[in-house]
C-alpha cells in the first residue's frame, strides 16, 4: 500500500502538527502552513487533528494511489480530478489502488492538504513527521517530494461519504484583516510609524518562505529607534528590520532577532498566514490580549464541534 508521485508540484510536503516545545534549543515548531486547514481534513476522516498529510503550495502534484484509502482535501482551492472526474474540497473522496489524484489550477488561496484515513509510514524525528523544509530533515528526506517518490502506508481504511458543513468551509477571496497584539519594541516607534503599519496597504514578497513573510509597500519611517540585543522570536512576531519593510516570522523562522519587533499576530490567526502568496494585500488591525484569548479559545471550540457535526 503506496502513495506514488507522478509529478511533485512546486513544493508538495509531508506536514503534522510540528515540533512544539523545541524553540529554547533553536529549533522553531514547523508543520502545517495552514494547521486550521489540515484539522479540517484530518476530522473529516476521523482522524486527530494534527495527523500527518500533504501539503501542497501554490502548483499541485498528481498521485498514484496503489491502496484503497479514503482521502479529503482542504484549505486553498484547486481544480481536482479524481481520474478524470473533478472533484471538491472538504469532502470525503474514496480511492482505490490504480486510481490518481490531479491538481489543475489554482483558484485561491496558497495551501490545500491532503489528509489520508490511514498512516504514511515514514522515520519520525523529534516526535514529527513534518518535513523541516530550511533545515532539511522529517518527511521525505528533509526536503519536498520528488516524481518517482513512493511514501508506504499502513492502516488504510475506507470513510463513509460525507462534507464538512457550510461553517466550516474556508474562502480565501477576500483580503486578510490579521489581528495581533503590540511587540514588546511597539513603544519605541514613533506615531507615523504605527499609524502607517496599522494603514496597511502591504502585499506579501515574492522573496517569502516557510521562514519569514516579506513584506512590500510605503517603508515605515525607522529613523530614531535604539540598537538591541537579539531575543526571542515565534511563528508571528513581526520585525522591522533597517529597509522600513515588516517581516512576519513564519512557521519554520529563526528563534531569535535583532530587529525591533512591532507586533506579534495572534495564535488564532497564524494559519490565515499559510494562504498568502505573492502579490496578496493584507491589513493589521490591534487587539489586546484578552481579546485574543477569547479569540483563540472561540476558534478551539468551533473545532472541538466538529466531530459531533459529522
Amino acid at each position: 500500500m503506496t502513495l506514488h508521485i507522478v509529478k511533485p508540484g512546486l513544493q508538495t510536503t509531508v506536514q503534522d502538527g510540528g515540533r512544539p516545545g523545541y524553540l529554547r534549543w533553536g529549533l522553531s515548531c514547523g508543520g502545517a502552513a495552514d494547521s486550521f486547514a489540515m484539522a479540517l481534513g484530518n476530522l473529516l476522516l476521523g482522524n486527530p487533528p494534527d495527523h500527518p498529510c500533504l501539503e501542497v503550495a501554490l502548483t499541485g502534484p498528481e498521485i498514484d494511489f496503489r491502496a484503497n484509502i479514503s482521502i479529503a482535501i482542504t484549505g486553498a482551492r484547486f481544480d481536482l480530478f479524481h481520474n478524470d472526474t473533478p472533484v471538491t474540497n472538504d469532502e470525503v473522496i474514496s480511492v482505490h489502488a490504480g486510481d490518481r489524484l490531479r491538481f489543475g489550477a489554482l483558484r485561491s488561496g496558497a495551501r490545500a492538504y491532503v489528509a489520508l484515513a490511514g498512516d504514511m509510514q515514514l522515520t519520525a524525528m523529534f516526535r514529527s513527521l513534518s518535513t523541516h523544509v530550511i533545515a532539511g530533515f522529517g518527511g521525505m528526506c528533509g526536503r519536498a517530494l520528488k516524481a518517482g517518490d513512493t511514501i508506504p502506508l499502513r492502516h488504510c481504511r475506507q470513510v463513509r461519504q460525507r462534507t464538512l458543513p457550510a461553517q466550516f468551509r474556508l474562502d480565501y477571496r477576500a483580503r486578510p484583516l490579521l489581528r495581533v497584539i503590540p511587540g514588546l519594541e511597539a513603544r519605541d516607534f514613533s506615531a507615523d510609524a504605527l499609524r502607517g503599519f496599522y494603514q496597511g496597504g502591504f502585499t506579501v514578497s515574492p522573496q517569502s518562505n516557510r521562514m519569514g513573510i516579506r513584506l512590500q509597500g510605503e517603508p515605515l519611517p525607522v529613523t530614531g529607534l535604539p540598537q538591541q540585543i537579539s531575543s526571542g522570536l515565534c511563528a508571528g512576531t513581526v520585525q522591522v528590520p533597517p529597509n522600513g519593510l515588516p517581516i512576519i516570522s513564519f512557521v519554520e523562522g529563526q528563534t531569535i532577532g535583532g530587529y525591533p519587533r512591532i507586533a506579534h499576530v495572534i495564535s488564532a490567526d497564524l494559519h490565515r498566514l499559510g494562504q498568502l502568496s505573492a502579490g496578496a494585500q493584507l491589513d493589521f488591525t490591534p487587539v489586546d490580549r484578552s481579546t485574543a484569548h477569547r479569540i483563540l479559545q472561540q476558534k478551539s471550540q468551533l473545532l472541538a464541534t466538529l466531530p459531533q457535526l459529522l
